[in-house]
């Protein structure tokens, strides 16, 4: 049940269907991005999902699930192809950029819902592939 609900998740981010992957949330969900502070609360997430959606054209490709045998904590890896399309605060100008990272991603389950969205990839690559 675990994998099919990140598979959810994760097809709706490949729609770019924020409404979708908040749907998959818990009310109190922790996201702890790969850098910056943890938001918390699925109104942060969505506010974090429509800058995100604004800055960042992105596909989840080719995910790997792995789950804890009680389903409580999934993990994830795929390659993240991007297009950099508006500049994000003080990161470099954005200009139509693509870029692709491998990301790893973890996740706490509750009650059949995301409790917990934990992101990480190399920001470093990221700027070399942006031309920063």
């Amino acid at each position: 049940m675990s994998i099919d609900l990140l598979r959810s998740y994760y097809a709706a981010f490949n729609r770019g269907d924020a409404a979708a992957m908040l749907d998959l949330l818990t009310d109190d969900v922790v996201h702890e991005p790969s850098q910056g502070a943890v938001r918390e609360g699925k109104a942060a997430f969505a506010d974090f999902l429509a800058h995100m959606n604004r800055c960042y054209s992105e596909q989840v490709i080719d995910p790997v699930f792995l789950t804890s045998p009680d389903g409580s904590r999934v993990a994830a890896e795929f390659q993240l192809e991007g297009r950099y399309l508006e500049t994000d605060g003080d990161l470099p100008p954005a200009s139509g950029q693509t870029y692709r990272l491998r990301v790893g991603a973890f996740f706490a389950i509750v009650d059949g819902r995301i409790a917990r969205v934990s992101n990480h990839y190399n920001l470093a690559d990221w700027f070399v592939q942006v031309g920063a």
